[in-house]
């Protein structure tokens, strides 16, 4: 997977429906994630799309599996999850991860429909996070 940084320089160059193509390869990069893992319990509510999250931790550190059944909203996914993935759940529960997220400028680059799941993604991410950090 791309880091955040790799990610948002090649954005920063990208216009319009060039971004959106980005988004879709992006969302064809995430690690595939196994159907018997797309529950209920790992279901991110309040996306338009259907969109799934599943956390694994090691040694303190988060890697999350995701899915979405939408090329464009598996993509913001990705954007997600490349800010976050393989990091301390420490420092994941302390970032500010909608701000990493800020120069993508997805609330104008998408519709509302297309962004309005992202703080939930963001607050579930988090909420694992937090959880694994005052475990340990």
């Amino acid at each position: 997977m791309r880091t955040i940084d790799d990610i948002a320089e090649e954005y920063d160059f990208l216009e319009g429906d060039e971004r959106y193509r980005l988004l879709i390869e992006l969302g064809r990069e995430l690690e595939p994630m196994p159907d018997a893992l797309k529950t209920d319990a790992t279901l991110v509510r309040g996306c338009s799309a259907s969109v799934w999250v599943y956390p694994t931790a090691s040694d303190g550190t988060l890697h999350f599996l995701a899915d979405s059944n939408a090329a464009i909203t598996k993509g913001i996914v990705a954007l997600v999850i490349a800010a976050v993935q393989n990091r301390p759940a420490a420092e994941i529960a302390a970032m500010d991860i909608a701000a990493v997220l800020e120069p993508f400028d997805l609330k104008n680059q998408l519709s509302s429909n297309r962004t309005q799941g992202v703080p939930n993604m963001i607050a579930l991410v988090r909420d694992h996070a937090t959880r694994l950090a005052t475990a340990t």
